[in-house]
């Protein structure tokens, strides 16, 4: 059978609309499903008056795993996506959603039928392809590895081996956006900013890697860090750490040695993590093409 390419739906009473602000979005995946939630969620977040109940299902490649999806999905009918490549799997669940009466979309189907009409050619239908122990692997667990020694202004003498530095201030997500560049495969180190501390040695000569400085508004970099100590159950008030002042003066120090080096700066105020990897890496990508060229 081929890939579904549109949504189904089936009408069976209200069994397929959403109850009052939520619904039930089961997503079945042979593989991790990772590709799956990304989408899943992209989609839900667009309609921000109705919140989605997550059933996710890993893993399911024979028929008694399917079936212990399908009695789920009939207690708690909702929107059915899926990633299965096995026909068997496919004809099975999308039988039952069509007896359930609900929707259901394969989530590779439209990009697989894309790809067979342009390349003239059926898929391999391998599981988990996307998962294979390549060179690209490697190259991301190489890159994690460096990331994890090199965080929070550690072993800095090697800096040069980095791809991406950022440097800021406590509290602009440089770790997290390390960690979440280097799963893409860009070893990323950070270095914090401190008050009245120089900086590292070699960190103004650097030369390989692409420096970014990440700041924060004054207000948001407070926010964060009196939520910090609130959950470390500390309590000083007149701190320098959350005064407004000194943090002002903070991220006022950060910018002027940005500019002193031409090092671009991104403003994470209102960006996710992945925004900010995303900006990091379009710079990345601009100055590997500018060398190339």
């Amino acid at each position: 059978m081929a890939f579904s390419t549109e949504v189904h739906s089936l009408s069976r009473g209200l069994m397929s609309h959403p109850s009052g602000n939520f619904f039930h979005l089961h997503l079945v995946s042979d593989a991790t499903g990772e590709t799956l939630i990304t989408v899943a969620r992209a989609a839900a977040a667009q309609y921000s008056k109705v919140a989605p109940i997550e059933h996710i299902y890993p893993l399911v490649r024979n028929e008694k795993q399917l079936e212990r999806v399908i009695n789920e999905i009939e207690a708690a009918p909702g929107v059915v996506l899926y990633t299965l490549l096995d026909r068997v799997l496919t004809d099975r669940l999308e039988a039952k959603c069509r007896e359930f009466g609900i929707p259901y979309l394969s989530i590779l189907g439209p990009v697989l039928t894309l790809f067979q009409s342009y390349l003239g050619a059926e898929s391999t239908r391998r599981v988990g392809a996307q998962h294979t122990l390549n060179a690209e692997y490697f190259k991301r667990i190489d890159a994690l590895n460096y990331t994890m020694l090199h965080d929070d202004g550690q072993h800095t003498e090697d800096l040069n081996h980095a791809d991406v530095v950022l440097v800021g201030v406590s509290r602009t997500s440089k770790t997290p956006t390390s960690i979440y560049l280097a799963n893409r495969g860009v070893k990323t180190a950070n270095v914090p900013l401190v008050p009245n501390m120089p900086v590292p040695p070699g960190l103004e000569r650097l030369t390989v890697p692409l420096v970014v400085g990440l700041h924060a508004s004054p207000e948001r970099i407070v926010q964060i860090r009196q939520n910090r100590l609130l959950g470390l159950n500390v309590q000083n008030d007149d701190d320098l750490y959350v005064d407004r002042q000194a943090v002002t003066e903070e991220i006022a120090f950060s910018r002027r040695l940005c500019a002193k080096h031409n090092w671009p700066i991104i403003d994470v105020t209102r960006r996710s993590i992945e925004e900010t990897a995303a900006a990091v890496m379009t710079l990345l990508a601009d100055r590997r093409r500018k060398a190339a060229s």
